[in-house]
């Protein structure tokens, strides 16, 4: 049995449809000490905030649960306003922020072999998601944020992140950073399932 191929969905009712060592495995992993908290109060603000607070809330409530002090961001340079204005709510809360600018160090796309830029230029700024993650480790954050990091620089920064981490925002400029939206749309699946990959 694979999810993909399950109708019924029976792990809603408790029943186990994979191998026996799965879910030892999980069950295991979440009763070490790094993880059973962390569980807990994420599996208990779900009940709690489901349907009645959005993300930005459940997670100053996951936060301050959590007990918590210093969080960190890790934005894109192209969503930094939003940023600032998440930054302000949570310091407004009591939390300490720092934020990472994906450009930070000013690192060349050409310094990598990349030939492709925005600007036509090979001295145009690179993404740095590996420089966040360590940006934030010296600042010593214990959560940290994605605000609009680009697909795979965001898989980079989690795979860094020394901190637990957590994504508010997936960029996406063509649907006003909402992605779920092309699914919900016929015009994009339709235009999803003619797109041809070279």
């Amino acid at each position: 049995m694979r999810c993909n191929d399950c109708e019924d969905s029976f792990c809603m009712e408790g029943i186990n449809c994979y191998e026996k060592e799965i879910k030892d495995y999980a069950e295991n992993e979440v009763r070490k000490e790094e993880n059973l908290n962390f569980y807990i109060t994420s599996t208990e603000l779900e009940v709690d905030a489901y349907m009645k607070l959005p993300r930005v809330l459940e997670l100053i409530e996951f936060s301050k649960r959590m007990n918590y002090k210093k969080l960190g961001i890790a934005s894109c340079v192209g969503l930094k306003n939003e940023s600032q204005v998440l930054t302000d709510l949570l310091q407004e809360k009591g939390f300490e922020v720092s934020l990472a600018i994906c450009k930070t160090c000013g690192i060349g796309k050409g310094d990598f072999g990349v030939t492709k830029t925005l600007s036509g230029k090979l001295s145009e700024s690179s993404c740095n998601p590996i420089g966040q993650a360590k940006l934030l480790e010296n600042e010593k954050t214990e959560f940290n944020i994605v605000v609009g990091l680009c697909v795979g620089h965001d898989s980079l920064f989690i795979k860094y992140s020394k901190a637990p981490t957590t994504v508010l925002i997936v960029k996406d400029r063509v649907l006003a950073h909402n992605p779920i939206g092309a699914i919900y749309s016929n015009y994009w699946i339709k235009k999803i399932k003619n797109y041809k990959l070279d």
